[in-house]
């Protein structure tokens, strides 16, 4: 006999409609000039060609709920890549919520019990939600675990720091956003 779920459903739409598109989130932050650095950025971003056909092919509708706050370094390194992605792909809709404004939703994202963002939730046409990706791609996430494990998160975070530096054009986060959106917008399993 099936169990009843632990925690409350989540009413994906109504907490969609309650985000802020990417513009009106850059223009509503509170960190002077990380949405002018952001914008430049997302500007900037270069898809893999891969990445850019599947986008503007993508097969049936998909919405992100991004779980961001301006302040926060990889909410800069990482919503840029996403915002591009949504801008090359007409049936990606992508909606921004605080930490905050959704306790209940946010708490459902934890990394290791931490409250890291970005937190990005990948929904399907019909609301189902289909996977999640952040704060950084994961063999990022997999080096702070390691930091935190060892009790050397500073050298974890400098390591992290050179994998982002290596990879300016934010090929990993790509390919792995890439992947969950064809999870969330495939016609058969």
């Amino acid at each position: 006999m099936p169990r009843s779920p632990i925690l409350a459903a989540i009413d994906w739409k109504a907490v969609f409609d309650a985000g802020l598109p990417y513009a009106e989130w850059l223009r509503a932050g509170a960190t002077p000039g990380n949405g002018e650095a952001m914008e430049a950025l997302r500007e900037a971003q270069v898809l893999e060609p891969a990445v850019a056909s599947f986008l503007a092919a993508l097969p049936r509708p998909v919405r992100v709920v991004a779980i961001a706050e301006d302040w926060c370094g990889d909410v800069v390194k990482h919503v840029p890549v996403l915002a591009r992605m949504a801008q090359a792909a007409p049936a990606l809709q992508v909606r921004f919520i605080s930490r905050d404004q959704f306790p209940e939703v946010f708490v459902r994202f934890l990394t290791n019990g931490g409250e890291a963002i970005p937190k990005f939730i990948f929904l399907s046409e019909q609301w189902v939600e289909c996977g999640n990706w952040g704060p950084m791609p994961a063999p990022l996430r997999d080096l702070i675990a390691r930091g935190k494990a060892c009790g050397d998160v500073a050298a974890a975070r400098k390591k992290v720091g050179a994998r982002y530096d290596a990879d300016p054009a934010r090929l990993e986060t790509q390919r792995e956003l890439l992947a969950l959106l064809e999870i969330a917008s495939c016609k058969e399993p």
